[in-house]
């Protein structure tokens, strides 16, 4: 019998996602779809802000751009008017008050985001097994390091296989096998639900945003547009909804009605197909999982955890978030670097994010089936002197886009926040020290929290780069060194280099074990496969010589060292606008540990002495389950 790591059911965006982040740190997985191909057509399509920042951060985001991707910046509001629909205005798909770097929506169909990702996964050794599905599971513990026994066959009965590993995940959609033998149930949030049809195609029409993502509302019902590759664009048109006095969740259209449907909605506009991609009709209500996991060992992610209509773009997003969340927890804890206690914050942390997604898709999808009153019917409703008195002012917003503006943080991928554990300091942390600092006490940034985008100069090249993406999605924490301006900062510096590398400390305790291996050319990584350093310095590039002014522990990572000299428009009195964005002192700086996945873990103030590193270590012990510091690590 053969032993596995892990074995991943569902090829899907999730399952590709962990099984790309395992595959690249070593790990033999087991993966298998019960699709005989990738998606073809179809199905998801918007890769949001955030989840393009993480696919840069994978090495990915240069592929996905290769397909020539939609990318909407702007969304177009449509109502109903006395002779059809009339836009009432735009937004911007992410607005300026977000610190984006990629301030626009991808849009590309799933199967070529597949394709990038099975490409990546054969590149670092592993492949997808089709099509083959799971028929049973049991976590028996027969084998102590190999717990799950996993049957699978080929999708036709010829073969069948049983296996062990120590970890099975669930990534196959709604209508998971696993999720059901767990006997784990899915709850709906709202009891409202939709029956949509999605159609993608070439079109001929003289709408004038076709190449605009749009919600269009009508008299004769709503319409989501959202422009695609290759010339193509996508209709959302909403069915029937459970409000309906014939309501029927099973109800059906052709994609002859869809478009005849369609035409209506967008008069006095014209629209012709010149060829359908891809159509289907589908219910859609809004359901979480109670569990994500029952045992820390069987794990279910994506679609087999929480289900919403895609008029907010957001399943495949999640999908990533909660394949990136799982992939380096398992990898700390197979590693040796973290206590297995600490699995339990997968469910924790992304049950909370779905929850929210939930609770926000409920009230979109409510409103954006809602029928808007038409200009005529809200003249008729009015007196004469209140509509000349309506017209002297702006007109109100609907509750629609008063609710999409609000949201845009969220749907971006930014507003993902998660709550104080384990990894995000807190006041009732374990860590306890004064030199701990909070959101608006010390530091602009909240733990849970993505780190702030800032511009620097790598000194090494001078090359002006983003100093939240230098440090690739290695599996690591990162450690960014904010060190302030060296006449105020040295002899902090020093003291923190010298208590960071004694015996056991949270750097020290787990150094590569083969010390004496050639990593000269190791950027990354040269001496813990658990911690990346960068060092930022308040300075001009020309000023900085990196060996006279760092000590060697800090000058080994040089090609992460930066100078904080390109200014910012959104601090721009800041003499140092990475520290000043961060809200750290620019002569004294400071610590921030970020962790593998891109969030804030903690921020500490960077002092003489040893309580910058004793804070450390208290923070690092916290979850890896070891004792640091102590006399040893004080020397």
């Amino acid at each position: 019998m053969e032993n596995y790591d892990i074995v991943i059911i569902g090829a899907g965006p999730v399952g590709l996602t962990l099984s790309t982040s395992l595959a690249r740190w070593g790990y033999k997985i087991k993966h298998i779809d019960n699709r005989p191909e990738p998606t073809a057509t179809g199905r998801a399509d918007g890769i949001q802000p955030r989840s393009l920042d993480l696919l840069r951060n994978m090495g990915l985001k240069r592929q996905i751009m290769a397909h020539d991707p939609a990318k909407v910046y702007e969304v177009a509001f449509w109502d109903p008017a006395a002779k059809g629909i009339h836009r009432t205005g735009t937004w911007a798909s992410c607005p300026k008050f977000i610190d984006a770097r990629y301030p626009f929506t991808t849009l590309l169909h799933q199967g070529l985001i597949e394709r990038v990702f099975i490409e990546d996964i054969e590149k670092h050794g592993g492949q997808i097994q089709r099509p083959w599905t799971i028929t049973g599971f049991k976590n028996d513990g027969k084998d102590p390091v190999y717990p799950v026994e996993v049957n699978i066959a080929h999708v036709d009965g010829t073969l069948k296989e049983t296996v062990r590993a120590k970890y099975l995940f669930s990534g196959e959609g709604a209508r998971s096998f696993v999720r059901d033998q767990l006997g784990v149930q899915i709850h709906h949030k709202d009891p409202i639900a939709h029956v949509w049809g999605v159609m993608d195609g070439v079109v001929r029409t003289d709408f004038p945003d076709i190449k605009m993502k749009c919600t269009i509302h009508s008299d004769a019902g709503s319409i989501m547009v959202i422009p695609r590759e290759n010339n193509m664009v996508r209709l959302y048109i909403q069915l029937a909804s459970s409000t309906d006095k014939d309501w029927n969740p099973r109800k059906t259209a052709t994609q002859e009605e869809v478009q005849s449907h369609a035409k209506k909605i967008l008069k006095p506009y014209s629209i012709e197909w010149d060829r359908v991609e891809w159509y289907s009709a589908y219910p859609i209500g809004q359901g979480i999982a109670e569990r994500y996991t029952l045992d820390e060992r069987v794990f279910m992610g994506g679609d087999a955890c929480h289900t919403h209509s895609p008029k907010a773009g957001q399943g495949m997003n999640t999908a990533f978030l909660d394949a990136v969340n799982l992939a380096w927890k398992i990898h700390h804890v197979e590693s040796g670097f973290a206590s297995r206690s600490i699995l339990n914050t997968y469910e924790s942390e992304r049950k909370l994010i779905a929850e929210n997604l939930l609770n926000f898709d409920a009230r979109y999808a409510k409103l954006f089936s809602a029928r808007i009153p038409s200009a005529g019917e809200v003249g008729s409703a009015n007196t004469q002197a209140a509509a000349q008195a309506a017209s002297q002012h702006e007109p109100e917003e609907n509750e629609f886009i008063k609710t999409f503006k609000a949201s845009c943080e969220f749907t971006s991928g930014y507003g993902v926040a998660y709550d104080a554990n384990i990894y995000n300091w807190s006041p009732a942390h374990p860590a306890q020290s004064p030199l701990f600092l909070s959101y608006q006490k010390g530091t602009h940034l909240r733990t849970g929290r993505i780190l702030t985008p800032a511009t620097v100069t790598r000194v090494v090249d001078a090359n002006v780069v983003h100093l939240e993406q230098e440090i690739p999605y290695n599996g690591s924490f990162r450690l960014y060194i904010f060190a302030g301006t060296p006449a105020v900062s040295s002899g902090a510096l020093k003291d923190f280099a010298t208590y960071m590398t004694a015996p056991r400390s949270f750097f020290s305790t787990y150094l590569h074990e083969d010390e004496e291996a050639d990593r000269y050319h190791e950027r990354h990584n040269p001496h813990t496969p658990f911690l990346t350093l960068a060092t930022v310095v308040a300075l001009p590039r020309d000023e900085i010589e990196i060996d006279e002014l760092l000590p060697p522990v800090l000058s080994r990572y040089r090609d992460h060292v930066y100078a904080d000299d390109v200014w910012d428009a959104r601090v721009p009195e800041a003499k140092a606008a990475a520290h000043a964005k961060i809200g750290l002192d620019e002569e004294k700086g400071g610590v921030v540990v970020v962790r593998p996945d891109g969030y804030v873990g903690c921020v500490v103030k960077l002092e003489q002495g040893t309580g910058t590193v004793d804070a450390l270590n208290a923070f690092f012990g916290s979850f890896t389950g070891k004792s640091m510091g102590g006399a040893d690590a004080k020397l």
